[in-house]
């Protein structure tokens, strides 16, 4: 990776989206290379090697819920959906199918931005194999397995640091809540909604100074959960 300009594969078969989108990202210093198909874009992934990829769901060859998918067969590259499809649903399949974070048009260039940036932190995260994971005045010890607020050890049940250490791996990105449920509960729990609510519930009132105004477990209303990772 190029962490001076990072490059991005925009797959959009709009031209004036994807103007605008180069225009806007050229200008805070990122590389594009661009697809107006999903094959296209298949391809340019393996071909040009882009650090991240944009893509549109209604492309006109392959759905981009299909695209995601063969993208996983070939990469663990970082997706960002762009779409106008607004329904909770497509961005639970969305991110079921592998996408990393969705965003519904009309977007904001300083939210698109602060996505993109916060994408290509869980890509170093995760290169890196940080011992810590820290965000505000919260701060995790990721090998001791111990969390502490405003310097003061915070007692967590082992659902709770499960829960915690998935946030914290995608930290900044959402999180389904099936996938939560699956990885914490196992499949046969997917559909038990108020577990997360329960435990979730739990980890606020323990993390955050206002449960009831969170500033570091956000709710993704009917998708999931997104753990802020630029707590100032």
């Amino acid at each position: 990776m190029n962490k001076a300009n990072p490059l991005i594969l925009i797959i959009e078969d709009d031209p004036q989206t994807r103007r605008f989108l180069k225009t806007t990202l050229c200008n805070r210093g990122w590389r594009i290379i661009e697809a107006e198909n999903g094959k296209t874009g298949l391809s340019m992934i393996k071909s040009d090697s882009p650090d991240l990829v944009i893509l549109d769901l209604g492309l006109p060859d392959i759905d981009g819920i299909s695209v995601t998918q063969r993208l996983r067969q070939l990469s663990d590259l970082p997706v960002l959906i762009l779409s106008a499809r607004s329904q909770e649903q497509n961005k639970i399949m969305a991110l079921d199918a592998g996408a990393d974070d969705y965003m519904t048009k009309p977007f904001g260039s300083g939210e698109l931005h602060a996505r993109l940036q916060a994408l290509l932190r869980r890509v170093t995260r995760s290169i890196s194999s940080s011992e810590t994971f820290e965000t505000g005045q919260l701060k995790v010890d990721l090998v001791r397995r111990k969390v502490f607020n405003a310097g003061n050890e915070v007692h967590i049940t082992p659902i709770e640091y499960r829960l915690l250490s998935i946030l914290i791996r995608h930290a900044g990105l959402v999180v389904t809540q099936r996938q939560l449920l699956k990885e914490v509960w196992g499949v046969e729990h997917i559909h038990d909604q108020h577990y997360l609510r329960i435990y979730m519930g739990q980890l606020r009132h323990k993390l955050e100074v206002n449960p009831a105004r969170p500033r570091y477990l956000l709710t993704e209303v009917g998708v999931g959960y997104r753990l802020v990772d630029d707590v100032s």
